[in-house]
């Protein structure tokens, strides 16, 4: 199947010098959600912009539903709802009058029973007679989704949605998300928020100084660079490691009251039964002991670390 946005070879690369995009490669499939995740100055929003028409490229090609975006720009635009990070919109104007307008600047006839459908699922329509003014930050982030989703896009760009909201408000847009995507709405976030893209995201891509250096199914991301951790609660606490453990990699934790060992759990052998017999051949005796796996926010970090490096 064609991927719903294909990118080839893209780089942006701005005036002053700044590169802030490297041979970039990326399909996404239709009905997909997808996270986008990387520090600050990674190159997201300026990903997006690029896919959005918003930004020039310096090289390559970027199509959406089959439309290029720099040859067919009203075909392939007309085809993609984009919430940005900033609130820009009109203060003076009602919440329906600037939905409305929105549908209108793309061309679409006006369909006021859409209108209403967008304001009450993102629990708008009570305020739909209200100035944008008088909004909190939350609603005004609502208004910006209501305003990309008013021409009944098929790809819907999310830059930061949830940045400065409240948690009972991200997960409402977490749900509308869901929603979106089984209604058929292709989604692509960016976030900072690591437990986002764990929530939601089937695929995650990891970008860092303008290069995605993975892009993978989350559950596939995790199960390939997961690792996970022993924690032994020690009955007596040790002020340094025993020259018998030195074939682990250990770490003493919590002023000598925990031992901690990483290891990979896909591993043939994971090392931690011959840890425990010799802990106990030394006497060396413990209360308790949990594991834990790694989450995406210790992934995401790690291959950061390891991309910088490169």
């Amino acid at each position: 199947m064609e991927p719903v946005i294909a990118i080839r070879g893209l780089s942006k690369r701005y005036a002053g010098g700044h590169q802030a995009l490297s041979d970039v490669d990326l399909d996404i499939a239709r009905g997909e959600i997808f996270a986008l995740l990387g520090p600050n100055g990674a190159g997201k929003t300026t990903l997006i912009s690029i896919v959005c028409g918003i930004v020039t490229p310096t090289t390559g090609t970027v199509s959406a539903d089959g439309f290029d975006i720099g040859r067919q720009y009203r075909q392939a635009r007309s085809r993609i709802g984009l919430v940005p990070q900033e609130l820009h919109t009109d203060s003076f104007e009602t919440v329906w009058a600037t939905v409305t307008f929105s549908r209108g600047l793309f061309g679409c006839p006006p369909d006021p029973a859409h209108v209403e459908k967008v304001l009450k699922d993102l629990s708008l329509w009570e305020k739909r007679k209200a100035r944008i003014m008088e909004l909190s930050g939350g609603m005004k982030r609502r208004v910006m989704i209501a305003k990309a989703l008013s021409h009944e896009p098929e790809i819907l760009f999310l830059d930061e949605p949830t940045a400065g909201v409240d948690v009972e408000l991200r997960r409402d847009m977490w749900a509308l998300v869901r929603r979106l995507r089984d209604s058929g709405v292709t989604i692509i976030l960016t976030t900072h928020y690591i437990e986002e893209a764990e929530e939601m995201a089937d695929r995650v891509g990891v970008i860092s100084k303008g290069r995605l250096i993975v892009v993978d199914e989350k559950t596939a991301l995790m199960k390939k660079l997961g690792r996970k951790t022993l924690t032994l609660n020690l009955a007596e606490p040790m002020r340094a490691l025993p020259a018998a453990l030195s074939d682990w990699a250990l770490t003493l934790k919590a002023d000598g009251n925990e031992l901690e060992y990483e290891f990979d759990a896909n591993a043939e052998r994971t090392g931690v039964p011959s840890l425990l017999r010799r802990m106990s051949d030394e006497g060396i005796a413990f209360k308790d002991l949990h594991t834990r796996q790694s989450s995406l926010e210790d992934i995401f970090v790690s291959l950061v670390h390891s991309g910088e490096g490169a």
